[in-house]
């Protein structure tokens, strides 16, 4: 693994990671004027929005790197990191039909037909039990906490460096998720044909969390590609990277994740294999954007 360079601006260490975060939310700062009527909400207030976002980004960066502390440094690049990727993805949904106005999932539904013979979200609810249903969102939603865990074991068995190669990765992979979504909108299942689906997902603990997220967080897109599918495909790369232990544990967790997105009706079985791809398409991507960015450092 080649380490990540930084460059120095305005007293402050900037590295790979940084310049994919800022420049995804600079691009759809851009986007939004341009396409007024096609975001939701005011465009001038999600411009605001995104420039709050990478003050209060640079500051706690600017506050990681003068702090004496490793831990504390670990803590607040890891989540200051993590954090604003979150709010990239928020950030993405509001234009998703910036190019095209319409939802393409009539296009999917008919593909997953000819190619299948059956709709999986439907099809699949012929083996909907309790139990199954509450495997599936536990997969569903402990992909969550994988984001820090993973940072955190990393962190501490390989140092700094080696999680900001994770950083970047993960950055790498949802600012590409998010790109797609625009390019291709889909609604999603629930939207498109949520009359189909007959079967209740009736579970515990965690079906109660994800129909929380379904009922109160979920919107319509953000489906293709699948970032669930992408960026757990990136945790359990990078887990095998640094750590087998962790890539074993998390095995079944993550190959029950790829079908949970279908079985809990939050995609379409294209979005997972084109989220899967876009993780590989990240993986290869990844080494020649270090090695440029390193080059370009170096030379400055």
């Amino acid at each position: 693994m080649k380490a990540i360079e930084s460059r120095t601006i305005f007293g402050l260490r900037i590295k790979l990671t940084d310049v994919l975060i800022l420049g995804a939310l600079v691009l759809y700062s851009l986007l939004a004027p341009l396409f007024p009527s096609r975001i939701r909400g005011s465009w001038p207030g999600f411009i605001l929005a995104n420039g709050l976002a990478v003050l209060v980004f640079l500051g706690a960066n600017l506050i990681a790197q003068k702090t004496a502390s490793r831990h504390l440094r670990f803590l607040l690049r890891t989540l200051s990191v993590q954090l604003i990727l979150l709010y990239i993805y928020s950030a993405s949904l509001r234009l998703q039909l910036i190019f095209f106005p319409q939802w393409h999932d009539q296009m999917v539904i008919d593909l997953e037909a000819s190619i299948l013979g059956v709709q999986p979200t439907v099809w699949i609810q012929r083996i909907i039990t309790p139990w199954l249903t509450e495997w599936m969102m536990f997969c569903y939603v402990f992909y969550v906490p994988v984001y820090p865990i993973l940072s955190l074991l990393i962190y501490r068995r390989h140092g700094e460096e080696q999680n900001e190669d994770y950083l970047f990765y993960i950055g790498l992979a949802i600012v590409l998720c998010t790109l797609g979504f625009m390019m291709f909108p889909v609604a999603g299942p629930m939207r498109a044909i949520g009359d189909l689906h007959t079967v209740p997902l009736r579970g515990y603990f965690f079906t109660a969390a994800s129909e929380f997220i379904r009922g109160r967080i979920h919107t319509p897109g953000g489906t293709i590609p699948s970032i669930h599918c992408a960026a757990a495909t990136i945790m359990w790369w990078t887990a095998y990277r640094y750590s087998r232990p962790a890539f074993f544990i998390l095995a079944p967790v993550i190959l029950s994740l790829y079908v949970s997105t279908v079985y809990g009706r939050f995609h379409y079985v294209f979005d997972v294999v084109v989220g899967i791809a876009a993780a590989f398409l990240t993986m290869a991507l990844g080494p020649v954007l270090i090695k440029a960015w390193n080059r370009f450092t170096l030379r400055s």
